[in-house]
C-alpha cells in the first residue's frame, strides 16, 4: 500500500543509489591527456557514445562525469578537475561564466531538446496537454517525479511549463523532487511514481517509460545545452573536444538520441 512515509524512504533510497551510480562517473585520478567532462545526466546515453567515437577516431580519451547542472557546477566552483562542462540549461553554465570560471571564447550552445510527461509503460494514464488540463485527477494519491524545481533545469523548465499552463497549484503538493533527471526517470521507471516529466531523450533511453504527453514549447524557456572549457583546464585536447561535439559524426549520434544540433557543424 501506499503511504507518504513509505515513498519518501524508498524516494531517498533510490535517489541516493542513482546518486551512487553516477558518482562512479567521477575521476578519482586524471590519466594523462584525458579530457575531463562534467556533463548534465540526460546526456549519458548520447555523451557515452560520443566518447567512444573520439577515442576510436583520434586515439585520444575522455571521461564524463554525469549529475544535474547545479550539482556540476558547484563542484567545479569549489576546484573539482574539469577540463569541459555541458550543462542542460543556461543559467548553470552562466553561473560559472559570472564567476569567470569558463572560457568567454569556449561557450557554445550545442543542444536543444523537449520535456514531456511519462508514465510506466503498462499505465493505462492519457491526457492531453493543454491550459488547465486536469494532471493532479491524473496522478490521484500518486507523486509527479521532477528535477529539483529550484536547481535541476529539467526541474525548472517542467515547473515553469505548469505554471504557463495554470496547473501547478493544484500539483505542487504531490511533486517528488529528485537530485536529477534520471533519478526522476527512475521513479517513474519501476512504478513508485505514476506520472514524471523528464527530457524527451531520456523517456526515450528507458523502455520502463511511455511518453503520453509532449510540454509545447511556448510554456517554457527555450531549452539549450551549451558547452564550455573551464579556466582552470590545462589539456590542450579540451578546446578539440569540443569542436568535435560539433562536427558531422557528433551531431547524427545526438541526433539519434532525440537531441536537436543547435551549433552549426564544423570542419575537424
Amino acid at each position: 500500500m501506499f503511504t507518504r512515509r513509505g515513498f519518501g524512504v524508498r524516494l531517498a533510497a533510490m535517489v541516493g543509489g542513482l546518486a551512487a551510480v553516477l558518482a562512479l562517473g567521477l575521476p578519482s585520478a586524471r590519466a594523462d591527456g584525458e579530457v575531463v567532462v562534467f556533463a548534465a545526466a540526460s546526456l549519458k546515453n548520447a555523451l557515452d557514445a560520443v566518447d567512444a567515437a573520439w577515442k576510436a577516431e583520434s586515439g585520444k580519451s575522455a571521461t564524463a562525469s554525469y549529475a544535474a547542472s547545479s550539482a556540476l557546477a558547484k563542484q567545479i566552483e569549489e576546484g573539482a578537475p574539469a577540463d569541459v562542462f555541458i550543462s542542460a540549461d543556461l543559467d548553470w553554465m552562466k553561473y560559472l561564466s559570472d564567476k569567470k570560471m569558463i572560457r568567454p571564447d569556449s561557450e557554445v550552445k550545442l543542444l536543444g531538446n523537449r520535456i514531456v510527461l511519462v508514465a510506466p509503460k503498462d499505465s493505462a494514464a492519457t491526457t492531453d496537454i493543454a491550459p488547465n488540463f486536469d494532471l493532479a485527477k491524473l496522478l490521484g494519491d500518486g507523486r509527479l517525479a521532477m528535477g529539483d524545481v529550484k536547481a535541476v533545469p529539467a526541474g525548472k523548465y517542467g515547473k515553469a511549463a505548469l505554471e504557463k499552463l495554470g496547473v501547478w497549484p493544484s500539483v505542487e503538493g504531490k511533486v517528488a523532487q529528485a537530485e536529477n533527471v534520471r533519478a526522476a526517470l527512475k521513479l517513474v521507471s519501476t512504478g513508485e511514481a505514476p506520472l514524471g516529466i523528464v527530457y524527451q531523450t531520456d523517456a526515450a533511453a528507458e523502455p520502463g517509460v511511455k511518453i503520453i504527453g509532449t510540454f509545447p514549447e511556448e510554456t517554457h524557456p527555450p531549452i539549450v545545452y551549451p558547452v564550455g572549457v573551464t579556466v582552470d583546464s590545462k589539456n590542450a585536447d579540451a578546446a578539440a573536444y569540443v569542436k568535435y561535439l560539433q562536427s558531422a559524426k557528433v551531431k547524427e549520434l545526438f541526433e539519434a538520441q532525440g537531441f536537436t544540433m543547435l551549433a552549426p557543424v564544423v570542419s575537424n
